[in-house]
């Protein structure tokens, strides 16, 4: 048996009233703002009646030439990275210091070979930021049979120091790094770059997310289940549980103004269509946004045959529907009942799938490295008599970038060629999570600026085979030569 939302036939008018696609104006007015409130110059987004939303050139852009910069609505660094990078929750930068990022990674290095050689040393997410030295050393004593014998292990001590800023490495005030701003609500997993971040995360989202302490018990431990499935599963969820969240939040937002307002000029109270406008309001972002059901968009992997499709998209949908009791039983608000439908929550993680775009910031521990190779004599032996060793504790992944998925709605608006005239490229200045795309080659004021979604270099057959996933044939210049 399928399953279904229960909530979802009480809600069906609102639900239907979500769905309901935005009118050209609406359109229109709400890029013509994100575009003037993100101070983007040079680009528009247009309504195409045959691809939908398109991003033109207003002017000309030169080959190589940055044409938008672009902040996510929603963003999830992936788990499993968390352990490796500690970066600002909202912005994606790299915090901290060179020194604490360095300390992090040899220690869950040594944390992980322990641990694979049966030496017990507990949750590993409390050292996600910082962890207390007497743990260091403890640990260490009781497994240091686990260290490889092929590496000449540092002295002891030395990861301790690191984590605790007492070891200071030689140039690294270079690359200095924003201090970690712990989140306000004590949860120990979310740390920020400055409180502006902070403020920003906590009013959009991680106010009904954070797991902290002071959080409501019940609510605190639902929300824990339903991270821990996200984790186990697919972290789209965490993206959709943001989105949720951010919706319900602007909810209450609008309807507080328009109390005030109500209190002020002493008019009537809320009406269920009142009500109704501003959930609608809250939800424009999201509206904006192309979707499918979760189970309908999302590809066939490799190895499951086609005859198996039906029962491997109803495996898919039961996930999403056990995804969302969980969050649910959460962050349920009654007077935002319609986005906790399934319907609604399977067309979220369907925008998602269709329109994500990999979030990778580089490290700055490879650019430091990278500049003590570069020093000369007599500074880099110097320097190298404090860094080898280290070097050659991390191996070669000493540098790992901050890796998740995201959301940016303005580079979901461009649409696919083969033969793009832009892509998505990180220069060295670009240190935070924001998408940022380049012009590949000139573009003339009035063309539209396109991306490719998949390898433009793979052969036309399979171009299409992976473009088939985004519901589309591909029709570009380079694709109808190809094919004749």
């Amino acid at each position: 048996m399928e399953p279904i939302c229960p909530i979802g036939l009480p809600c069906a008018s609102e639900i239907s009233a979500l769905f309901s696609p935005p009118s050209p104006l609406q359109i229109q007015e709400y890029y013509l703002n994100l575009l003037s409130s993100r101070g983007c110059i040079g680009i528009s987004v247009k309504q195409d009646g045959n691809f939908g939303k398109g991003v033109y050139a207003d002017m000309d852009f030169k080959e190589g030439e940055l044409v938008l910069k672009d902040p996510m609505f929603v963003g999830v660094q992936h788990s499993l990275n968390k352990i490796d990078c500690l970066v600002c929750s909202f912005c994606f930068r790299f915090i901290g210091s060179i020194e604490l990022q360095i300390g992090r990674r040899l220690y869950m290095k040594q944390l992980r070979a322990n641990e694979s050689h049966g030496c017990d040393v507990g949750n590993s997410s409390q050292h996600f930021h910082g962890m207390d030295s007497s743990d260091e050393e403890e640990n260490t004593q009781q497994c240091t049979s686990g260290i490889s014998k092929t590496k000449v292990p540092l002295p002891e001590g030395v990861v301790e120091s690191l984590m605790n800023g007492k070891l200071v490495l030689p140039c690294s005030e270079k690359f200095s790094l924003l201090p970690a701003v712990p989140c306000s609500g004590g949860c120990g997993e979310a740390y920020y770059c400055s409180m502006s971040c902070a403020e920003a995360d906590w009013e959009s989202s991680h106010l009904l997310l954070c797991t902290g302490e002071s959080s409501d018990p019940a609510r605190r431990e639902a929300l824990l289940k339903f991270i821990k499935h996200a984790n186990e599963t697919n972290d789209i969820f965490i993206l959709a549980a943001k989105a949720i969240s951010s919706t319900i939040l602007r909810y209450h937002k609008l309807k507080a103004v328009s109390l005030e307002k109500q209190v002020k000029y002493d008019t009537s109270c809320f009406s269920n269509d009142r009500s109704l406008s501003f959930l609608l309001e809250a939800w424009r972002p999201i509206s904006m946004g192309h979707k499918r059901r979760w189970w309908d968009c999302i590809a066939l992997p490799d190895d499951v045959d086609s005859s198996d499709e039906p029962s491997f998209r109803l495996q898919i949908k039961e996930l999403a529907f056990e995804s969302l009791q969980l969050l649910k039983a959460a962050i349920f608000d009654k007077e935002c009942e319609p986005l906790f439908s399934l319907e609604i929550y399977g067309h979220i993680i369907g925008m998602f799938e269709l329109n994500n775009l990999d979030l990778v910031v580089a490290s700055p521990v490879e650019d430091y490295f990278l500049y003590i190779d570069d020093l000369t004599h007599p500074n880099k032996e110097e320097a190298e008599k404090i860094t080898q060793p280290i070097l050659d504790a991390l191996g070669e992944d000493y540098s790992i970038c901050c890796e998740g998925t995201a959301f940016f709605p303005l580079q979901s608006c461009m649409n696919h060629s083969c033969c793009p005239n832009a892509k998505a490229f990180k220069r060295d200045e670009d240190k935070d999570g924001q998408a940022t795309i380049i012009a590949q080659r000139s573009i003339c004021k009035g063309e539209e600026i396109t991306i490719s979604y998949v390898d433009e270099e793979l052969p036309f057959e399979e171009r299409q085979a992976s473009l088939a996933d985004y519901g589309f044939r591909c029709r570009c210049p380079k694709c109808i030569e190809e094919e004749s």
